[in-house]
């Protein structure tokens, strides 16, 4: 190399028009500027866009109106004392206006009377709205089946005398639905009355369900369906022997696995009473010391399934309702209709006030008879005759006159309210009345 520096050879853009001196295409720096000899060439970095602002030129004008001016507070209303103090039931209420409701809260901050009544009223307020359950309306269920059946109804419908039933098992099995698996083993005591004292046993809320499988069971062997106990069942008759036999069977304590056998259970009877219709009337369910017509034998189902479901909701702190008021009058028609032979037998057990002779009547004549009143919904009123199942009962014969609720009276046939303990209403002839009530307790049982 002769020395000289590399750069001494002429640049290629020396001497050329149009790139001497461009911004867009000067190589060595901006607006011409030559690089010194020897100097390495510097990257240029370029420079972003001015914007509108950057330029100094006016803005477009884009002929926006001004804002509105805020619009001014109102003034806060003043109000003597007595207007305020008049004001507390409507603001406890929340039915005062805005300025109405300012007013009275900076008073309250300044008058320690006020603030007490305020307080008070707030609380009484709190007791005219009081909560509401979560839970869904146990009737919810039917409401919708009906506004579906009335759209479609079905080809083969569920007679009416079996619907108390369907309804019942249909309520019992939302509420297992909703509890947990260790409910299932909470205990639950059954309470019933016999031989004229209070009787108890004690189970879980599976152990109850087993308990209506079992005596369902009888329901479905007149039926013609599979007995639940198998060939123990054909030695079995009455719920008591039946449900013991079961739980004797058991290898361990019933678990939530028999709820899907009650249920099937339970779909099963209903359909095969369906497709009974009317010919289904005439069949006969035993239950071991007497027969039920299976119209009324799913009535007393029904009734039991209704009555250890609130044994089971209260196990679980689970809110029950009663049933439809078309469904519980018919309940309490069933234990009207049967009140007359519970009174033979314990009259014949000696267990009722002895009767004179001139009481005894013969078959179809009329005799005395009590008067029972149920009040409220599913109520009526139903004359009983006394002196013997065979008699008429007649109003002019009558000697007594009770008056219930009606879910009272199906408590205490229950046997879950003791005969001295039910608020009735009393009138006439008190032996009467007391057997009466006695013989409504004596159609529970286990």
């Amino acid at each position: 190399m002769s020395g000289e520096d590399e750069f001494d050879e002429p640049d290629e853009y020396e001497g050329q028009e149009g790139h001497e001196g461009h911004e867009g295409h000067d190589p060595y720096g901006r607006y011409g500027e030559s690089r010194p000899r020897g100097e390495s060439p510097r990257t240029r970095i370029p420079t972003p866009r001015a914007s509108v602002e950057d330029t100094g030129l006016p803005l477009p004008d884009l002929d926006v109106p001004p804002a509105p001016p805020e619009p001014a507070a109102p003034a806060p209303l003043v109000l003597p004392h007595g207007v305020l103090k008049a004001l507390l039931g409507a603001w406890a209420l929340a039915a005062c206006s805005p300025a109405e409701t300012a007013a009275v809260e900076d008073h309250l901050g300044d008058c320690g009377p006020c603030a007490d009544e305020a307080l008070r009223l707030r609380d009484a307020v709190g007791l005219l709205h009081p909560p509401e359950s979560l839970d869904l309306d146990p009737a919810l269920r039917t409401r919708v089946l009906e506004g579906c059946l009335e759209l479609r109804p079905p080809h083969i419908p569920v007679p009416g005398w079996a619907e108390p039933y369907d309804a019942e098992t249909a309520r019992l099995d939302a509420l297992l639905q909703d509890i947990g698996d260790a409910e299932w083993h909470a205990p639950v005591r059954l309470r019933w009355f016999e031989d004229g004292a209070p009787a108890s046993r004690r189970t879980t809320v599976a152990g109850v369900i087993a308990h209506l499988l079992t005596v369902d069971g009888l329901v479905a062997a007149a039926l013609g369906l599979d007995d639940p106990l198998g060939e123990t069942g054909a030695k079995s008759t009455g719920p008591t022997a039946r449900t013991e036999a079961y739980w004797r069977a058991s290898y361990l304590p019933p678990t939530r696995a028999v709820r899907p056998h009650w249920r099937r259970q339970s779909h099963d009877l209903v359909r095969s009473a369906s497709f009974a219709g009317d010919s289904g009337e005439r069949l006969t369910v035993p239950y071991g010391d007497f027969d039920l017509p299976l119209r009324d034998a799913l009535l007393d189902r029904a009734f039991e399934c209704w009555v250890h479901a609130e044994d089971i909701a209260n196990a679980v702190d689970y809110p029950y309702e009663p049933p439809a008021p078309r469904h519980l009058h018919r309940m309490i028609d069933l234990a009207a209709r049967m009140l007359p032979l519970v009174l033979a037998a314990r009259r014949r057990a000696g267990l009722t006030a002895p009767a004179r002779e001139r009481h005894l009547v013969t078959v179809g004549s009329p005799g005395r008879s009590l008067r029972l009143e149920i009040e409220g919904a599913g109520g009526g009123q139903w004359l009983i005759p006394l002196d013997s199942p065979g008699a008429t009962a007649s109003a002019e014969h009558e000697v007594a006159h009770v008056a219930l609720d009606g879910v009272e009276f199906c408590r205490l046939a229950a046997g879950h309210v003791s005969p001295e303990e039910a608020a009735a209403g009393q009138l006439g002839d008190r032996a009467a009345i007391r057997d009466v009530l006695f013989a409504a307790a004596s159609l529970s049982r286990l």
